[in-house]
Formats: C-alpha cells, structure tokens, sequence
C-alpha cells in the first residue's frame, strides 16, 4: 500500500470515528433539542473557519469567486441540508429507525462513486458490498421492532426524510470529491475552513425561522452555565472533533482515495456508533450486533484490500 493510501485511509477511519460521537448527542445534552446543539456546534466550527481564514488572507487572494460558491454550497448540502432532514427523519420516523437507514449511506456512495469513477471492475466490488449490506442489517435489525416502531410519529414523512439525508450525504460525498480533482493544489485545510464557514453561516441564517417554528429550547432553558455544561462542552467538543477534524480528514481522503473506497471506510461509523450506542446505554451487544460489527470490519478490510490490488496493478500495467 502506498504512503498517500494509508493516509487517506487513516483519514477516512478517523472522519467516521469523529462522526460517530453524533450518535450519542441526544443522550448528552439534557433537555436542549438537537437543533440547540447544532446550532451552537455549527456557529462554533464556523466562527472556527472564519478565524482560520482571517490568518491566511494570502491563501484567499489565490481563490476564485467560484470557489467560494462552491465551498458554500457544499456548506449547504453536508451542514445545513444534511442536518435538517436527519433531524425531520428522528422526529418524525424515531430516534432509532431514521438512523438505520442513514446507516446505508456508505453503500450508496460506493455503488455511485463507482458509476463516476471506475476504479475496479464490479465484481470486486461485490463481496465488500455485500458484507456491508449483510452486517448493517445485522446491527440494525432490531430497530424494527414493535417497540421501535412505536416511538414514530410518521413514518409517512420521517422516512422519505431519512432517505432525502443518505441522497444529501451521497451527492456531498461526490460533489467534494469532484470539486476537489478540480483543483489538485487545494490546501485541505483551506478548503475544510470555507466549508466550514459557509456552514456556520447558513446554519445562523436559518435561527429565525428556527425560532419562529419553536424548534429550539434555548429560550426557555437559557445558557446558564449550571444548565447548559453540556451544550457547552459537547458542541464546543464536537465542533473541534467532528466538523473541523473530521471534515479535514475526509477532504484528505477524497484526495488520495477513489470515492467507492472512501464509502466502504465510513461504513466504520456504524461500528463506532454502536460500540458508543452500547456504553450510553450500559448493556452488551446481542449476537446479531456482534455478528454485524464482525462482518462490517470484515467489509472493511475486504474494500481495502480489493483497491490495494486495483493499484498495484495499475502500477504495474
């Protein structure tokens, strides 16, 4: 393997751990609304951007107007777009089954990626894909059930929601990707910086209508520090960890990686999230959750393995 695929598949891994920790958001913050906490995390990590930009204005001389239309955009789509129909999927499909189906965001991407960007022959792609559909299904088996479904308030809207966020998710994964061998001399920090600026920005501008449909409790509960130490500390955390750390890491891996690769590496998120999901909650895993995280690693490695091969022998030809 090469010195710029390990990296990207560091990055990769590291992105999904980061974006793990979102799974456990609403078991953390006490009774503000995950719109409390992605409007705090979002202004942070934009304010954060914004902050990177005011030291490099040199670097910005060198950017183009459509750069920066393009980084607000995708702002748009991975920040603000993506939130809102994650968080319209929880309310009204449940916080346990709009998850699961966020969950097969990875195989969509790698399936698309793929269709874009040929990088092996699809009957490479098999195996790794099935294990991945197969040990998602296996995590996410028991969310169906009766006492899952109970806790919905619409299916008819919480799931065309959910399906609305993988499609979001995918088509960020691939207009990234796309932007970015479009401009191979980007600086990943740079890019990662205007992303998060105009995410930050686009989240602000949404506060009003925010208020004005009583999504946030931040009126009513105030942020005193007594009651708000975890906003505080989880937003201010996850905005570090997983807006700018992870968002860093997957613009460097969508510049060393083929995007169906970088898919099937985020399927690791789930592992991740579950592992998390088990010790917010104090329990065991079953044996069909064990079974699912097993057969995903095994996924894991296979995709690595599989695009190892595919440039070893592009190398060689």
């Amino acid at each position: 393997m090469t010195s710029s695929m390990m990296i990207g598949v560091a990055a990769a891994l590291f992105a999904a751990f980061a974006w793990s920790l979102n799974f456990v958001v609403p078991f953390v913050i006490g009774d503000y609304s995950v719109f409390d906490f992605a409007l705090f995390r979002f202004v942070i990590s934009g304010v954060l951007g914004l902050g990177f930009l005011a030291f490099t204005r040199k670097a910005l001389r060198g950017l183009r107007f459509r750069d920066l239309l393009t980084t607000a955009w995708l702002g748009f789509i991975g920040y603000l777009g993506y939130f809102l129909t994650v968080a319209g999927a929880a309310i009204f499909a449940g916080p346990v089954i709009a998850p699961a189906f966020l969950a097969f965001v990875p195989v969509v991407l790698a399936i698309v990626g793929n269709l874009r960007q040929r990088s092996v022959g699809w009957s490479s792609l098999i195996l790794p894909l099935t294990l991945a559909v197969v040990g998602l299904s296996l995590v996410n088996v028991s969310v169906f059930d009766l006492a899952s479904v109970a806790t919905t308030g619409s299916l008819a809207i919480g799931i065309p929601l959910a399906i609305a966020a993988v499609l979001l998710w995918t088509w960020f994964g691939i207009a990234n990707e796309s932007a970015l061998a479009k401009r191979p001399g980007m600086d990943p920090v740079l890019w990662t910086a205007l992303i998060m600026t105009g995410g930050g920005i686009e989240t602000l501008a949404f506060m009003p209508v925010g208020l004005a449909l009583g999504v946030f409790e931040i009126p009513r509960l105030g942020l005193g520090w007594d009651v708000a130490v975890p906003l505080y500390l989880w937003g201010t955390g996850l905005a570090l960890l997983a807006s700018v750390g992870a968002a860093w890491a997957w613009t460097i891996a969508s510049q060393r990686l083929p995007v169906a690769l970088s898919a099937q590496l985020i399927v690791s998120e789930t592992v991740f999230g579950t592992l998390f999901g088990l010790a917010v909650h104090g329990r065991s895993p079953t044996l069909l959750e064990i079974a699912g995280i097993a057969i995903l690693t095994a996924g894991v490695l296979t995709a690595v393995r599989v695009f190892h091969g595919a440039g070893r022998q592009s190398a060689v030809a």
